[in-house]
């Protein structure tokens, strides 16, 4: 692509500092038609972002050029969610050009902070599932992988929360209001979505029978494509998300009778599709709007990918060599009867050859443990909406039970437990099944998710495929989660031991003999400090409540959900008040104990958990004799800007979900990378963090999972637990009797149900007081600061495995076998 120059720089494609300064101009008076009289912040942050893209459409276009010469194999990343947050940061940082921006703006007299400021965070995802999808994309971009993700573009992402009275509550989230300038409508790349009709018998022109589909009714799905850079390495790879337009014209018939809602409406059915990101529930709800959007984004994409292969070749036995295609969750897994219909009906393929060519392209990872979270599709509505596919599913599943039989023996209950479509009065199509079916690789995203995974939930199909269960550990990019967060450490660590961390996580170890330097713990310390800081001003701003930056910051952000235990963290912070109620003098290290998350508006127990949190902050931050030393706060509208603001500035990370419950988590290696030490179970990743960052540098409590498994048997009575404990009773007996509702006792009472009359399923009372001692240890070691930043220290340099870089290593080396791609910058 030919540059223009313009005054002695290149304009649209420079990476100086004059060519950007140039080009932000000419987009603010030129593309936005703006002058110094009319511009706003936002005509700023575009123009901005307008020139940004520039640089990244050339490099795309250069990386899918290359590309498509060279016939590589492209992986496809198939996500229902994406929580990309804000991107100029992430995009400026990635071109490694963040100072040269920030330069020219100072010249034009305009604040970077200020710019940057003025995006909406882009909240297409309810948490770590959607987090992980963003960080593997910038991991394949900077690996040089030849990748795509697919996604949808909901016009409203997660919502936005407020918190009215102590109470979670919810406005939607309007991310587009003022339009997306990071995304480019592709209007010429639009794909037929079918749905409903019926399956129809065929014949073909040879006069042999096949199948079709008839009847059905048309939704559009038009592409947007965002550019994804890798780190300062030339490449770009894209995110395609897919908006939902009708197929049809408007109603002509009842415009002209001056019906003109009626002249729409199915317009606004068909675009409802792509209108809202579903929640993340505490159970999975099967409804139509769900199935619509999943196969929605899987119909469309998966005309995408052939088309893009059909371009070099028509040979389809070859698909497998040039596609790999990953499920991120169940959510996508109906792209394995959707690649089968295409290969039967569209090119005519023999069964057993159609069903090769799928299970070599195919991948699925699995994120949960909890079998409620599993998708479980009503086959009565899988038969109105897919009629088509519920036929081959049904296919796949009679030849899969047959193989079964045939390798494991005639056991019925075995038989009954496999089935991708489930038996009874009300038969149901199990996604996770069909996904382990009709892949070639499973995969776990934690070492103690996967073991449980082939040893509990699918030990049956385990033992029918023995090598295609495999461990992926999860991890985050230290783009974003260190260099854009925190750069004043990203700053330190680069002056010791120079930035091939940046790509090569693992360079961190060079950082341990550090620990011990005295010089390198203060500046270290006072990062920490000033990051607490930033914190407190916009806590104060925010929540108009002041806190100590030199307390302890006991920081627990993620999802509001009951086998996460923020009830735990709560409880604690109720025993710590009692504790200096009792005697206002006694030496407490000081601690400001901060919650952010968002709970599913239709998950009533995890917003009520959000009442009770605010409801004790009330309390604790009024009352002069212990606010002091103790600050409780909640943190309203939990984003992915907002944890690079908290995670920073953390002291003690809180990971402290009930053993055998989290998958994996990646907050809790945010927070290590960011030198903060983490509190928690023996869950998820936390298994290998302690593994890396050592057992004394870690604080892990609480029962383990084989240990809760052993004590549901035997029988487990919460009550003994209560009991047992006056500190656990005490709190428990305010919480019921209206200590911190203003009297009310009736308020909090679900929650006392669930701890004591409904068997507290989470084992917080169970472990509660293993909790609450190794919080002693915690604030014993914080009175020793020196030792503490030791540590701190530690867990930053030893948190290297947990790169998504070396995530995205592993997929490629193990499932995808793409190529890696250099090119020039």
């Amino acid at each position: 692509m030919s540059t223009k120059k313009m005054n002695g720089v290149n304009i649209r494609s420079g990476m100086d500092k004059d060519s950007l300064r140039e080009d932000i101009k000419l987009h603010l008076r030129h593309t936005l038609a703006k002058d110094e009289f009319s511009t706003t912040s936002w005509d700023k942050y575009r123009s901005v972002a307008l020139t940004i893209m520039d640089r990244l459409n050339d490099r795309m276009l250069k990386t899918q050029q290359h590309f498509y010469k060279t016939n590589a194999k492209r992986v496809y990343y198939l996500s229902m969610e994406y929580l990309i947050g804000r991107l100029l940061d992430n995009m400026l940082v990635n071109l490694d050009v963040r100072d040269l921006v920030a330069e020219a703006l100072d010249d034009l007299d305009l604040s970077y902070k200020e710019i940057r400021d003025q995006e909406w965070d882009a909240g297409l995802g309810n948490g770590g599932l959607g987090r992980l999808a963003a960080c593997f994309l910038d991991s394949m971009a900077t690996l040089g992988i030849p990748a795509i993700g697919h996604g949808i573009r909901y016009d409203y992402g997660i919502f936005y929360q407020k918190i009215k009275d102590g109470y979670q509550i919810e406005r939607p989230d309007l991310w587009l209001k003022y339009g997306n300038p990071w995304d480019t409508v592709r209007p010429k790349v639009q794909y037929p979505v079918e749905f409903y009709g019926n399956q129809a018998t065929l014949q073909s022109s040879n006069g042999n029978t096949h199948y079709g589909w008839e009847n059905t009714h048309r939704v559009k799905a038009v592409a947007y494509d965002t550019p994804i850079p890798g780190y300062d390495n030339g490449i770009v790879n894209y995110l395609r998300l897919w908006k939902a337009e009708s197929s049809a014209g408007i109603d002509l018939k009842s415009f002209n009778q001056g019906q003109y809602i009626d002249a729409v409406r199915d317009n606004q059915l068909e675009q409802n599709i792509s209108r809202v990101l579903y929640p993340n529930d505490k159970v999975f709800v099967g409804q139509e709007l769900r199935l619509k959007q999943e196969y929605f984004l899987v119909s469309a994409s998966m005309q995408d990918i052939i088309r893009r292969f059909k371009k070099q070749s028509s040979d389809f036995t070859k698909f497998p060599e040039k596609v790999s295609i990953q499920c991120n969750d169940t959510h996508p897994n109906l792209a394995i009867p959707e690649l089968m219909r295409y290969l039967l009906d569209e090119e005519h393929m023999e069964w057993e050859k159609a069903w090769d060519i799928t299970v070599d392209t195919m991948a699925y990872t699995n994120h949960t443990l909890l079998p409620e979270a599993l998708e479980k599709w009503p086959v009565s509505l899988v038969r109105n909406l897919l009629p088509r596919h519920l036929n081959i599913i049904y296919e796949i599943n009679r030849r899969f039970l047959d193989d079964v039989k045939i390798k494991l023996g005639d056991d019925k209950n075995r038989q009954s437990r496999m089935s991708i479509v489930g038996e009874g009065e009300h038969p149901v199509v199990h996604m996770a099944h069909l996904g382990i079916v009709g892949s070639h690789k499973v995969n776990g995203v934690a070492a103690m998710h996967s073991r449980l995974l082939k040893e509990s939930m699918f030990r049956d199909f385990d033992e029918m495929y023995p090598d295609k269960f495999t461990n992926k550990t999860n991890g985050i990019t230290p783009r974003r989660w260190l260099k854009q967060c925190n750069p004043a450490l990203s700053d330190l660590i680069s002056d010791k031991i120079g930035d091939d961390w940046i790509t090569e996580l693992e360079e961190l170890k060079k950082i341990n003999k550090f620990a011990d330097d005295k010089k390198f713990r203060k500046k270290f310390a006072e990062i920490k400090l000033e990051n607490k800081k930033h914190l407190a001003e916009y806590i104060k701003e925010h929540n108009d409540l002041d806190v100590d930056p030199e307390s302890m910051f006991d920081i627990q952000i993620k999802r509001i959900h009951e086998y996460k235990r923020q009830l735990m963290a709560a409880l604690h912070v109720i025993t710590l008040y009692n504790r200096l109620k009792e005697n206002p003098e006694m030496d407490m290290t000081p601690r400001t104990v901060i919650f952010a998350g968002k709970a599913a508006p239709g998950y009533t127990m995890a917003k009520l958990h959000i009442k009770l949190i605010n409801s004790i902050a009330e309390v604790v931050n009024n009352d002069p004799e212990v606010n002091q030393k103790l600050k409780c706060v909640f943190l309203q509208n939990y984003s992915v800007t907002l944890a690079e603001k908290l995670i920073p500035a953390a002291n003690l990370s809180e990971q402290i979900s009930t053993a055998g419950m989290e998958a994996s988590g990646t907050g809790n290696m945010k927070f290590a990378l960011n030198g903060a030490l983490t509190i928690g179970t023996l869950d998820g990743a936390n298994v290998e963090i302690k593994e890396e960052v050592g057992d004394e540098n870690i604080f892990i409590f609480g029962l383990e999972e084989e240990e809760i498994d052993q004590l549901r048997r035997e029988g487990y009575n919460p009550w003994d637990y209560y009991n047992a404990n006056e500190e656990l009773k005490q709190a428990l007996d305010q919480i019921r009797g209206g200590f911190f509702s203003n009297g009310d006792k009736e308020l909090f009472q679900p929650i006392i149900n669930a701890l004591l009359h409904e068997g507290d399923y989470f084992m917080v009372l169970a472990d509660y007081e293993a909790y609450v001692n190794k919080q002693k240890e915690v604030s014993a070691l914080f009175k020793d600061q020196d030792e503490w930043n030791r540590k701190a220290i530690l867990n930053t340099a030893n948190i290297g495995k947990f790169s998504s870089d070396r995530t995205i290593n592993d997929y490629n080396d193990e499932i995808w076998n793409a190529p890696k791609v250099s090119l020039d910058k």
